[in-house]
């Protein structure tokens, strides 16, 4: 876990939609879960770029971790909770006990499996994304930030090397449009 810091603390409770999530996925209440990557950095960097309209999000990827299920049916049942409780929001819940068992046939190479959803917010492909949130019953935070809060709060892209390749660190910069979508960011090229 990290220190709740007092900035990200504040971007995320003011924050509506985001809020809303957290609080979706209380209800849901899936093993070991968190509210992380994308929609965390799209919070922050919207708000610290000053952007009155959220930028649209691919998704919001609730990972949790259950190890006595590893079966595809068991991410379904998860996000059709999460899609019961707050239909708007085009969730992706994926049980982080069962990626290496995709993992290869995706990204072309075999991972060994994680500990916990917080190992598994340390393999997220970027430093600024490699965060993860839950709101907990008395709407306390926790932060999982095991590169930091430091490029989510700095407007920093950069390659986290623990488990994502160079290439898929330089498709997912493309592809998610960093430089145009929120020009002040620093990219760290990946070596």
């Amino acid at each position: 876990m990290t220190t709740l810091d007092p900035r990200f603390e504040e971007i995320v409770r003011t924050t509506p939609w985001l809020m809303e999530v957290l609080r979706a996925a209380r209800d849901v209440d899936a093993p070991d879960w968190l509210v992380g990557a994308g929609a965390l950095r799209n919070a922050v960097w919207d708000r610290l770029h000053g952007y009155a309209t959220p930028t649209e999000l691919a998704d919001v990827d609730l990972g949790f971790f259950d190890a006595s299920d590893l079966t595809p049916e068991r991410d379904r049942a998860v996000q059709d909770a999460l899609c019961a409780r707050l239909g708007a929001v085009p969730w992706q819940a994926k049980n982080q006990a069962a990626v290496h068992l995709w993992y290869e046939s995706r990204f072309g190479y075999a991972v060994e499996p994680l500990t916990s959803c917080a190992d598994a917010v340390g393999t997220f492909p970027e430093t600024a994304t490699a965060v993860g949130v839950r709101l907990l019953p008395d709407d306390g935070l926790t932060v999982v930030a095991p590169c930091g809060l430091d490029d989510l709060l700095g407007l920093v892209h950069r390659h986290n090397p623990r488990r994502a390749s160079v290439e898929i660190y330089e498709q997912r910069l493309a592809s998610k449009r960093i430089a145009e979508r929120w020009p002040r960011v620093t990219i760290v090229p990946a070596s």
